[in-house]
């Protein structure tokens, strides 16, 4: 096994060099900056943005090292052949860059420019960008989702446009009212449309957690977790408001960048939508939707789910110094005021989401609900994660399970209690292979290893 390792890491260090060296040469008199992050169009823009302002660099994207995955990302740092800058996309990601040694720590040179994030970032993004008190990331965005409205649909079945605070069970019934059916039974128009993934956001507005008692245990059989899979799973099969996967297979998507439910929602298939701000990127091109946003329901004193990217600098980088740039520019008034423009979700910097452009973009005058998104943030949080269990590893046991759910094919509460056995397994073997952490553990619970 350690050989079959040895060799796949070989491998992908040869095809990284490889990579690197038929990159186009960058402009004479310019410093080369790589920065690994997604696909989304919007990143051209940004790019381009900070070449304009330091025209002493060539920055440039690599969205194929992103979409490998961040285990690719740490080969190749530690094999001298990284990128300068990547994004991490949680706080489980941020501490699996930290433990590796590929983070840079910049807390104090953040702090010599002049840069609280602490004082300046919405909380809720925070954890994305530090741990345990030091700062290793810049927040590029934050995100927390909300209700999307197509109020031409609305209009035709002469439905009032929803409005906050409300509960589930009148988004239900409004669901319903919104769910059509042809001549033959079949579903033309659904009331509500969600990504799957979106469980994690449901878990929270129920009151659960991914992990409890210090990232220990996990917390996903917990009985709120539960009752969170459960109503995801009845808005399909029980009050058939929200597509199935058999639904899913037949409707039509174009490929790409934002594809999916997306689309689904930007061609009129769904009255309503969960999604967030940067669904504008791609929903901006539909021309003629008469859109609204308003809040999630929500239990009294549950938060919503808070996401984002951060951006990290390539400890191992012969550029870091000048990788900083990228940082520092991610903290001004430029770069901000460029996410509130391309509504590539929120500024991650509170100050610059007080303006009137953000309120009212001139160049999309039709957007007038700019201020849910801004407030919706204010209860954002994290996702609680754990140090005791490798986040991807946590995930895949969690989808393979949820999956089940999705298709009708297990229980929510026997999927989670499943996941919770097999994440505490995963967990065991990661403090088996850490004495640091197998420490840490004992000291927090006086066991050895999850019981």
């Amino acid at each position: 096994m350690k050989a079959f390792f040895l060799i796949t890491f070989c491998v992908l260090v040869l095809l990284s060099v490889v990579a690197w060296q038929i990159q186009p040469a960058p402009p004479e008199g310019k410093i080369p900056l790589v920065w690994v992050s997604d696909d989304n169009p919007a990143r051209r823009e940004q790019i381009s943005l900070f070449n304009d302002l330091h025209p002493n660099y060539d920055l440039r994207l690599d969205p194929r090292a992103n979409q490998a995955g961040m285990e690719k990302v740490m080969l190749q740092c530690l094999a001298g052949v990284g990128p300068d800058l990547f994004d991490a996309y949680s706080p489980s990601e941020l501490d699996a860059f930290v433990r590796s040694g590929v983070a840079w720590d910049v807390t104090e040179e953040l702090a010599k420019r002049a840069i609280d994030m602490e004082k300046d970032v919405w909380p809720a993004i925070l954890p994305t960008g530090i741990r345990e008190g030091r700062v290793y990331g810049f927040p590029a965005n934050v995100a927390v989702d909300a209700i999307w409205v197509n109020k031409d649909l609305f209009d035709a079945a002469g439905e009032p446009y929803p409005e906050g605070p409300w509960t589930w069970e009148e988004f239900i019934e409004v669901a319903q009212r919104l769910t059509l059916r042809d001549e033959r039974g079949r579903i033309k128009q659904f009331g509500f449309l969600c990504d799957w993934w979106q469980w994690p956001q449901f878990i929270m507005l129920f009151g659960g957690q991914l992990y409890a008692e210090n990232g220990t245990r996990s917390a996903v059989d917990s009985p709120e977790a539960i009752e969170a899979i459960q109503f995801m799973h009845d808005l399909m099969y029980v009050h058939h408001v929200m597509p199935t996967p058999v639904d899913e297979a037949t409707m039509a998507t174009a490929g790409g960048w934002g594809s999916g439910t997306i689309t689904y929602f930007g061609a009129g298939k769904g009255a309503m939508a969960l999604g967030g701000r940067w669904w504008l990127c791609t929903l901006r091109d539909y021309e003629g939707l008469n859109l609204g946003v308003v809040e999630i329901p929500r239990m009294s004193d549950t938060a919503y789910r808070a996401y984002g990217r951060a951006t990290v600098v390539n400890r191992y980088s012969p550029r870091r110094e000048q990788a900083l740039d990228f940082l520092v520019y991610e903290a001004g008034k430029d770069y901000n005021d460029l996410i509130n423009r391309q509504a590539d979700a929120v500024a991650a910097v509170m100050r610059y989401n007080y303006t009137p452009e953000f309120l009212q973009n001139p160049e999309h005058p039709e957007e007038d609900y700019n201020e849910v998104w801004r407030d919706v943030i204010r209860y954002g949080e994290a996702d609680v994660w754990s140090p005791f269990v490798n986040g991807q590893a946590a995930n895949r046991i969690l989808t393979k399970q949820l999956d089940l759910v999705k298709n009708d094919q297990k229980s929510a509460a026997d999927a989670l209690r499943d996941a919770a056995r097999e994440i505490h397994k995963e967990m065991a073997k990661t403090l088996e292979r850490d004495p640091s952490l197998r420490i840490k553990y004992y000291r927090l619970t006086g066991k050895e290893r999850p019981e």
